[in-house]
């Protein structure tokens, strides 16, 4: 090769490497843009609440009021993945909370068997919808719509048209307690933090060792440069937010739970062969069917699994009001939608996923948390919600079709 060829190659080598990251970014852009808007509106409310958005006791109270958004919208986003949707997740949750205060307060159960049997009847009543969209082919709309008022008239019937409660401090406990202390910390709550600690490095080792398995396979990853600040900013959040909670009560029990549903779902949605195949189920179901996937059983376990996390939800939230009301669970399944389709989920289907579903629930919470400490009535909070979820479903259907 002669010189003039040499330093024209030497020349151009330095433009792949942009060139490269900004196709990544473009491809990507869906997931790291969510992320971007979180911190942009979080920094943003931060700003116009004069540094109450952050506070410990406010950052606590953040996470309780959307906590059981959180838990319905990992269980959702299957749902939508898979091409279907499910409108009856609030009903179910309000029902399942007044099922759980009717047997601890009226029948005296312990929380524990109050805890299983009401989570199996979630199920099941995922799996009775499940049945009906999957085996029956009747749109998923249709069913869980109808799901919807019998479990809005069930709860009535159920307590009563009455709320129902107090419950026993240990069920309390499972949406207002928190992690023990047991370093002692005055000031300063030790075990929250050194827990923080442990997960932010925990995420380091295993992004960093599932890097190294895709590299020793050969397969495509995304530009190192991303892959170093998207996670150790992920690292710094924990760090921080972990600090901030250590300086109030520690970390609610709520989050623990939280935590590890998002950590075994986001494995079951990536490295986990049922995973994959509810993405091809949503992509193309007569494509996936003829692969010899089972997409009707696969249906029919995405609402198992919703109506089981709904059930969940329920305990959460009667245990954080600690009572049951007939109006519990009004609304949720808006968020809990909106929360998927604002996170990247497409309302085609075969699209989604677990982070981007998580942090659509954050914005939601943020938005919901930042508008009320600023005293912007319900009214005027709904219409912007709508129109957030409106723009982000604008979003995704632009750029399917681009």
């Amino acid at each position: 090769m002669s010189q003039p060829e040499v330093n024209a190659v030497q020349g151009a080598a330095p433009v792949v490497a942009p060139k490269l990251h900004v196709g990544f970014l473009k491809n990507n852009l869906r997931e790291y843009g969510m992320l971007i808007s979180l911190v942009a509106i979080m920094v943003l409310f931060q700003v116009l609440t004069d540094g109450t958005l952050l506070r410990p006791l406010n950052l606590t109270n953040l996470l309780l009021q959307n906590s059981y958004v959180v838990i319905m919208a990992l269980g959702m986003l299957l749902v939508i993945v898979a091409g279907h949707i499910d409108l009856s997740v609030g009903s179910v949750c309000g029902f399942i909370g007044a099922l759980a205060a009717v047997l601890m307060v009226e029948y005296e159960w312990h929380f524990v068997p109050t805890a299983i049997v009401s989570i199996a009847a979630g199920a099941v009543i995922g799996a009775a919808q499940g049945w009906f969209v999957a085996f029956r082919k009747i749109p998923s709309f249709i069913v869980t719509l109808a799901g919807m008022l019998v479990f809005k008239g069930l709860t009535l019937a159920l307590l009563a048209g009455q709320s129902v409660g107090p419950f026993p401090v240990e069920f309390q406990r499972l949406s207002s307690g928190f992690i023990p202390d047991p370093l002692g910390g005055d000031t300063l709550r030790t075990t929250s933090l050194i827990v923080g600690v442990l997960a932010a490095a925990a995420l380091v080792f295993f992004k960093l060792r599932g890097r190294a398995k895709l590299k020793a396979h050969g397969m495509e990853q995304e530009p190192y440069a991303f892959f170093l600040v998207k996670n150790l900013f992920f690292a710094a959040i924990i760090l921080f937010f972990s600090y901030l909670l250590s300086t109030y009560k520690g970390l609610p029990n709520v989050l623990v739970v939280m935590a590890v549903l998002i950590v075994v779902y986001d494995f079951v949605t990536n490295r986990t062969t049922i995973g994959r195949r509810i993405y091809a189920l949503g992509g193309n179901e007569k494509a996936a069917r003829l692969s010899g996937v089972k997409t009707q059983r696969l249906a029919f376990l995405t609402f198992v699994n919703m109506g089981a996390l709904a059930a969940l939800a329920g305990l959460v939230f009667a245990a954080r009001l600690n009572t049951a009301t007939p109006k519990a669970g009004l609304g949720f399944e808006l968020d809990v939608i909106a929360a998927c389709f604002i996170g990247g989920a497409s309302a085609s289907g075969g699209v989604g996923r677990v982070m981007g579903a998580v942090i659509g629930a954050f914005i939601m919470g943020v938005m919901n948390n930042g508008m009320s400490i600023l005293g912007i009535g319900i009214d005027y909070q709904q219409v912007i919600k709508g129109l957030v979820l409106l723009a982000a479903v604008f979003i995704d259907v632009y750029n399917k079709n681009k």
